[in-house]
């Protein structure tokens, strides 16, 4: 059986040069690849107990949603603005050039719930830090963020300082 690692497409020089880009839909489109990126992730956290999962569109939910399933546990959407029917609340985030803000529902996650927030990876860790800051408005708690891919290079890690973060391949660059 091959590695994760194996499963993930490596780009040089996009979407700039010097930059290699770590591409999640080769993992998506091998059904062994995509089982093992399930398994791994939801083994880093078999310790950790949580109420609900977390992610943000759209490859949280690729990721996050088969761990809920698995595990029983409610999955809640997180969304760019404006996608979501109900009342919602809002977090605003950098990004390399400008803002973008994202939304989840007012009764997603009740006050003293344990949140794990599940996504396709960390960069600089803005979008992480918003679905925490999400999570905590509606009096939430997050035990944890697990990831496919952490970018170590981008240092997202320092950004979310004080919560856990489990990432199933690390790569040192950006």
């Amino acid at each position: 059986m091959k590695k994760l690692e194996e499963y993930v497409r490596s780009i040089p020089d996009f979407p700039q040069k010097g930059i290699i880009f770590r591409d999640v839909t080769s993992v998506l489109e091998d059904p062994d690849g995509l089982h093992l990126a399930i398994d791994t992730m939801k083994g880093l956290v078999s310790d950790l107990e949580y109420d609900v999962v977390a992610g943000a569109e759209s490859r949280g939910f690729i990721f996050g949603a088969p761990i809920a399933y698995t595990e029983r546990k409610p999955f809640v959407l997180i969304r760019k603005k404006g996608k979501l029917p109900c009342e919602t609340i809002a977090q605003e985030y950098d990004l390399e050039y400008g803002t973008a803000v994202i939304e989840m529902h007012k009764d997603s996650v009740k006050p003293g719930q344990k949140v794990l927030i599940v996504d396709d990876l960390i960069a600089t860790g803005g979008t992480t830090e918003a679905m925490i800051r999400l999570v905590e408005q509606l009096g939430g708690e997050v035990v944890g963020v697990v990831v496919l891919i952490e970018l170590a290079g981008l240092e997202g890690r320092k950004r979310i300082e004080g919560y856990r973060l489990d990432a199933a391949i690390t790569y040192p660059g950006k």
